[in-house]
């Protein structure tokens, strides 16, 4: 072999190694100065039967997570839903639409949240194993017939328009029984006929479609971080719905989207009487003028 051959080999052979053993090397060093990942932490005795499914989540927000009050429920059934979504800010996205309701009006409170999942033979044996521990009822629709309270809503992630049915007028009745507002269904429900009678008069139930079939899908998590539509609904979460569609914001918030949707509501109003009186051009009026909205401004610093 000529020695240019050799040579040729020779670099062939080195440029392989090179390629071949040089990412293993490196693989290996990352490997050895990496560091490990953190084992998880076994769950304490008991843990597992508690009755509100552990989030992250919400473990992580829960020091912001403060209690809305009745009088802020009533403030809110006096506001447009349209005003509420414009003060909503970052959480305009958290909406959903395309729901019947079985009872006509508003429906306000805040969030108990439930989410189903089709079924499975060893998933059922699991539930079984939970509710018999936790002391609950499987059937998460009777769960909040005994622990759903006043001013409650319990929204339901049930799969939507190919999902499942929540409960019949029955189970309904029971949670409409613990001063509960409403539900709300991303799924569907039994009933249609009860439902919309005098019976549950004030107690709305929106759902995506109304079904004769009994429920098949089960309840995996209570009171945990959901879905509805493209909305994400936390538990505690302010609900407002109406036949325009239903929005979902924390409860932190509250003081600020009421302040907000107040303000808006009376400047349409403004507007409104400004329209009727026919004085100005629709130009001028909707929105107001630099001119015309200073003078409304000063209006409302007036005692």
């Amino acid at each position: 072999m000529r020695p240019t051959h050799v040579m040729t080999v020779m670099f062939t052979m080195a440029t392989l190694a090179t390629i071949v053993i040089a990412p293993l090397l490196a693989a290996q060093v990352f490997a050895q100065s990496a560091p490990m990942p953190r084992p998880d932490v076994e769950a304490p005795e008991g843990f597992r039967a508690n009755r509100t499914t552990y989030s992250t989540i919400m473990d992580v927000l829960a020091p912001t997570r403060v209690r809305v009050t009745d009088a802020h429920l009533e403030r809110l059934e006096a506001l447009q839903l349209e005003s509420l979504w414009i003060a909503l800010g970052d959480y305009r996205g958290n909406y959903a639409s395309g729901f019947r309701s079985t009872q006509p009006g508003r429906l306000v409170g805040r969030a108990v949240t439930m989410r189903f999942l089709p079924p499975r033979p060893d998933v059922v044996r699991a539930l079984d194993v939970l509710a018999a521990e936790g002391d609950w009822d499987r059937r998460y629709y009777a769960r909040a017939a005994e622990e759903a309270g006043p001013g409650d809503v319990v929204v339901v992630d049930l799969g939507g328009t190919d999902g499942n049915q929540l409960f019949g007028d029955m189970g309904a009745l029971g949670i409409k029984l613990t001063g509960a507002n409403g539900v709300i269904i991303d799924g569907g429900t039994r009933d249609l006929a009860e439902l919309q009678g005098e019976a549950f008069d004030g107690f709305p139930v929106f759902a995506r479609f109304f079904d004769i079939q009994v429920s098949r899908w089960f309840g995996v998590d209570y009171n945990a971080p959901i879905k509805v539509g493209n909305a994400i609904v936390l538990p505690g979460d302010v609900v407002v719905a109406d036949e325009g569609g239903v929005i979902f914001f924390p409860p932190e918030i509250i003081d600020e989207v009421l302040e907000s949707a107040e303000r808006n509501v009376a400047l349409e109003d403004h507007e409104r009487e400004l329209l009727i009186e026919g004085q100005h051009r629709f130009r001028d009026v909707y929105p107001l003028s630099p001119a015309l909205r200073e003078e409304w401004e000063r209006s409302r610093q007036r005692p």
